[in-house]
């Protein structure tokens, strides 16, 4: 997708405009905060590093993006600067991606130093404290060194681009100024050195090291990398999975502990969202499912944080209440429905004696229709509500279409309640799920035999197959006809003898092959068919079925109304049926009026079954 910053509508009224001629609230609080916090001079240019000096202490950018890929920029938020401790956190994700947690865990560790980022100190087994103190940066390049040589800075930069959504490029005089001036690092990566933390050629990864820190970004470039991370690795500005999930927690929790140098502790109470900051001026936080908000300003704190930067997110922290710790969510909501399927029928019509073993069997099939991501608390709340309240059908409907995601411990809850629904007897039906749907995928694999679900893409055809089962199980199948009398017909009913067949003389047996369109939409409506044997379904033109019908039932009806078909009619089976033209039928209707009465009363009770379904459906939604 390509994400568009967001931009002042035009004004109402104006040529082009949209109908709203405020700003959208979040851009204008963006924009407050840079208007208030520009005025904001204190704080120095970092200094230890020559060509920082040079920065322009005015510069002062925003960018927030969300996990849908919307992009917010207010001030200099297409400044380049360099990126420097930003890169720490991803650069360690790529380490985690390249060689494995269990050899990152090896050589850093990851906790809080309490000291200065540029600390030279080691932990007592003499390991680097964590990732984001440049110890643990330079341990981290040296991970990626080992594997690939000569080529690790440009797979740091290629990863840092996918983050970013483009090609980032290197500021060579910043790169040659830490260069000439790193020998707080050097001293640093020798020490690792000495206790076999990297690797001989030590001057080599610190170039790796250098380079990185003079990556060029800008705020709209933190707040795209920063989104990803909140969007569990997915990319929400080019759809690219640049990281898994799995290594995006791992990343978040080294932010969140250790991400704003020794004020850490500080930021987690005041501000609470996983960040990192850098002496470039560039602060990235990350909050989980939501968003990614990238600052820009040069002028930094004691703590090497920048000043605006800073007040930025403690101003939108604040105004918001985005604290990750400060989280309220009401796990009800989870359930949208829970019915059984009286007066909820599938789309496919029923003979009168399989209606009625509906009817009376209809608490055997329960529905659960879910809404909302799915996670641990969500998922156990839906398992206590199937576990304590009746009715226990033997068939269970779960419906996952509006269940855009499920947490790996939610798939787990979940996975061993089917399987213990499946060992009680309980035949469990899933639908919702499109092709290759990551949520199935999750539950499958936490499910003991998942190949004993029952699953649909459509609900409706879920409900169907809970349907058939019922009727076969009470010997609704067994004395069914593979032929019907036309007298059978609902549309016909109350006709008599002479009457039918008068209506059978007037019409014309067709047979058609499984997969034959008989109906087409958009076509003359210039006749109807009575189904004497098969099974036919009604779609509309985007595929969707409106309806299954088999023997004694008609279709194609709504022709004694409409001048032109409306939907498509497939014969799902060979098929064989009476087709009535309607001029044949317009001439007998005028000859014996009493009968056209009997029909269009028929027609009459036919859409309003239709209806009092649809009603059915609407009331129970919106109950919930």
């Amino acid at each position: 997708m390509d994400a568009q910053p967001d931009r002042l509508p035009s004004p109402a009224g104006a040529p082009g405009s949209t109908g709203y001629p405020t700003r959208p609230p979040l851009r204008r609080f963006l924009s407050d905060c840079q208007e208030e916090f520009r005025l904001d001079h204190s704080g120095v240019l970092a200094d230890y590093i020559p060509e920082l000096k040079r920065a322009n202490p005015d510069h002062f950018g925003i960018a927030l993006v969300t996990i849908d890929g919307h992009v917010y920029e207010v001030g200099d938020s297409a400044v380049p600067f360099t990126i420097q401790s930003v890169s720490k956190a991803f650069v360690f994700a790529l380490a985690l991606e390249m060689v494995g947690e269990e050899r990152v865990a090896a050589t850093i560790g990851v906790e809080p130093s309490g000291e200065a980022f540029n600390s030279i100190r080691l932990t007592n087994d003499n390991r680097p404290f964590n990732p984001m103190v440049n110890a643990g940066a330079i341990a981290c390049s040296g991970l990626i060194y080992e594997v690939d040589g000569k080529g690790a800075f440009e797979r740091v930069r290629a990863k840092l681009s996918e983050f970013a959504g483009r090609q980032l490029d290197v500021d060579d005089a910043v790169h040659a100024s830490e260069t000439a001036t790193g020998n707080r690092n050097r001293a640093i990566a020798w020490l690792l050195r000495n206790y076999a933390v990297l690797p001989d050629d030590v001057d080599a990864v610190l170039d790796v090291y250098f380079r990185q820190c003079a990556i060029l970004v800008t705020a709209r470039d933190l707040a795209v990398m920063a989104a990803t991370l909140a969007n569990r690795g997915i990319n929400p500005v080019t759809g690219v999975q640049v990281i898994t999930p799995h290594i995006v927690a791992r990343t978040l929790s080294v932010m969140t502990s250790s991400g704003m140098y020794d004020y850490a502790g500080e930021w987690t109470y005041r501000v609470g969202i996983p960040a990192k900051s850098g002496v470039g001026g560039g602060i990235v936080a990350a909050l989980p499912s939501q968003m990614g908000l990238g600052t820009f300003s040069p002028l930094l704190d004691d703590h090497f944080n920048s000043v605006r930067g800073l007040k930025v997110c403690e101003a939108l922290s604040a105004r918001y209440d985005l604290h990750m710790l400060n989280r309220n969510a009401d796990v009800r909501t989870s359930i949208m429905a829970d019915y059984d399927i009286y007066g909820i029928s599938s789309r496919r019509s029923r003979q009168p004696h399989e209606q009625q073993i509906l009817d009376e069997r209809h608490s055997d099939v329960r529905v659960l229709e879910l809404v909302g991501a799915m996670n641990f608390g969500t998922i156990d709340y839906v398992t206590r509500k199937l576990s304590s309240e009746p009715p226990n059908a033997p068939l269970l409907i779960i419906d996952f279409r509006r269940v855009p995601d499920i947490t790996a411990a939610g798939a787990e809850l979940l996975g061993e309640t089917l399987t213990a629904l499946g060992n009680a007897g309980v035949t469990t039906i899933l639908s919702g799920f499109e092709g290759t749907s990551p949520v199935w995928s999750a539950i499958a694999a936490r499910t003991a035999e998942p190949r004993r679900l029952r699953r649909f893409a459509l609900l409706d055809d879920a409900i169907e197959w809970a349907e058939d089962q019922v009727i076969y199980r009470f010997g609704g199948f067994t004395d069914l006809k593979e032929s019907a009398h036309l007298g059978e017909q609902a549309l016909l009913a109350e006709l008599d003898a002479d009457e039918i067949a008068a209506i059978v003389k007037l019409s014309t047996t067709r047979h058609y092959a499984a997969g034959k369109r008989i109906v087409a939409a958009g076509e003359p409506a210039n006749s109807l068919f009575f189904l004497q044997s098969g099974m036919v379904s009604v779609k509309l033109p985007s595929g969707v079925r409106l309806a299954s019908l088999g023997p004694g039932m008609e279709f194609g009806e709504m022709a004694i109304l409409e001048q032109s078909r409306s939907a498509d009619v497939f014969a799902d089976t060979p098929v064989t049926c009476l087709e009535l033209p309607l001029d044949s039928f317009a001439d007998y209707r005028r000859l014996h009026p009493e009968t056209s009465l009997k029909i269009m009363r028929n027609l009459a009770a036919i859409l309003a079954r239709r209806l009092v379904a649809a009603n059915a459906k609407v009331d129970l939604l919106s109950a919930y």
